[in-house]
């Protein structure tokens, strides 16, 4: 009975998180790379641009999903 409380509870917090939190929201240099079939200094050069938002987070820069998804849209190479 205690176990089958538990698994309610569970499941009700999971139906209440926001779908968002496992949506991917950001890009990585890589990845927008692979997505444009571009090289890495293009991809870089790219995010040096600011066509797109992109934050440093210590040594690494992400990049917007939804900017860069927009900017792909409308501005495709």
């Amino acid at each position: 009975m205690f176990e089958d409380k538990i698994a309610q509870m569970n499941q009700e917090t999971a139906a209440a998180r926001p779908t968002y939190i496992n949506e991917k929201r950001t890009y990585t240099v890589d990845e927008i790379q692979d997505i444009l079939g571009i090289s890495r200094p293009t991809a870089y050069n790219l995010v040096k641009k600011d066509l797109f938002r992109s934050i440093r987070i210590g040594g690494q820069i992400r990049i917007s999903k939804k900017s860069f998804d927009e900017w792909l849209d409308h501005n495709a190479i």
